[in-house]
Order: C-alpha cells, then structure tokens, then sequence
C-alpha cells in the first residue's frame, strides 16, 4: 500500500546530498547544483555560463551539459573536485564572506 504524505515531491526518492551553492577559494566560480538534476554554473561576470543535468551516484557526480559535453566531480570530506576545480559548500549565511569589489 502506497501513501503520498511521506513521498518526496520529485521523480527520484530522495534529493541528493549536495544540493546547493558551490564556489571556488576565489569566488570566481560558482556552481549551483540543484534539487530537480540541473546545475548552473557562473564564471566570474558570466552567470549561467554553463548549465545541464547531472546525475549523482554515491560520492561520484557526471555532469551533461547542455550545449552536449561531459564532465565529472567526486566529493571528498566535503569537498567537490570537479574536473581540475576544487569547489567549497558555500556556507547557508551563518559564515558570511565579505567579500566587496
């Protein structure tokens, strides 16, 4: 017997663990993966420089971009290696940069 009240609201069962906003040391790029397999990420001025799906097993992402090229990441204590980027779980406000300029 199947109930609705305790299923998630997407297709997959559960949302993935690394959802949210991830950005280099420098800040210059921020990578957004989101709750529905999309990701958008912004380079410096360039915001949605590259955006497409991706899809999360384990600790291993595969990253499909939608102009039609791959790419990988593997989270490692918390951090995302993407490809030749290391990228940081930016914090949820509680550990706020100041960053200005």
């Amino acid at each position: 017997m199947k109930t609705t009240a305790d299923t998630d609201h997407g297709p997959s069962p559960e949302p993935h663990p690394y959802i949210g906003m991830w950005v280099t040391a420098d800040g210059h790029i921020r990578q957004a993966l989101l709750s529905d397999g999309r990701y958008d990420e912004a380079r410096g001025a360039r915001e949605s420089a590259y955006t497409g799906s991706c899809t999360v097993t384990g600790s291993h992402i595969d990253y499909l971009d939608d102009t039609g090229f791959t790419a990988t990441g593997d989270v490692r204590d918390g951090v995302l290696h993407h490809e030749h980027l290391v990228l940081y779980r930016e914090a949820d406000g509680s550990a706020h940069h100041a960053h200005h300029g």
